[in-house]
């Protein structure tokens, strides 16, 4: 795997490196030394799945909060998202930026985010699934969001008017 550090510390784009033949190809996804090795959390307790069917749906943003911070580890297996990142770590150089990756199943892309980040994404194509590594299990006390369209962000969405769910559109905006 190669590691590719992004604009917003501690965040990395990481990039399989496959071993190809006639049949296609095999590739790691996940190496706890190779993780280790950047001094990242390679401790995952959890994985889940988003699947997605319709083109513009968004979700997100989404984080939990101490003692539940949660490193993630993204993956887009089917279809295309735009995957979004914010950093809500106060003390960060970096804190309330944002950047986005576009993640397919054709490009094998994979994202990590650090604990302390908000966490969303917006499909580019119908039937787009997602899969995740978390380091934390969901503890409901502890799950938080923002609003996709925070002002104190001004994230660019690639597809306007998404389709959100009640529960993501109500989110609160960022509060400093």
């Amino acid at each position: 795997m190669r590691f590719t550090s992004l604009l917003l510390r501690g965040a990395y784009l990481v990039e399989l490196e496959p071993i190809h033949d006639e049949r296609g190809f095999f590739a790691r996804t996940w190496c706890p030394g190779e993780f280790g090795a950047q001094g990242l959390n390679a401790t995952f307790v959890q994985t889940s799945i988003s699947y997605n069917k319709c083109r513009g749906t968004l979700r997100g943003l989404h984080y939990q909060t101490k003692p539940h911070a949660e490193a993630k580890l993204v993956r887009c297996s089917a279809g295309a998202i735009y995957d979004v990142i914010v950093d809500l770590r106060p003390g960060s150089a970096t804190y309330r930026q944002w950047l986005a990756l576009e993640l397919t199943a054709a490009n094998h892309k994979m994202a990590y985010i650090p604990e302390g980040f908000a966490h969303g994404f917006q499909t580019l194509a119908d039937e787009s699934e997602v899969f995740y590594q978390i380091s934390a299990p969901y503890v409901s006390e502890c799950a938080r969001g923002v609003r996709w369209d925070d002002p104190a962000f001004r994230i660019e969405w690639p597809i306007a008017d998404p389709i959100i769910s009640d529960r993501d559109r109500a989110f609160p905006d960022h509060q400093s």
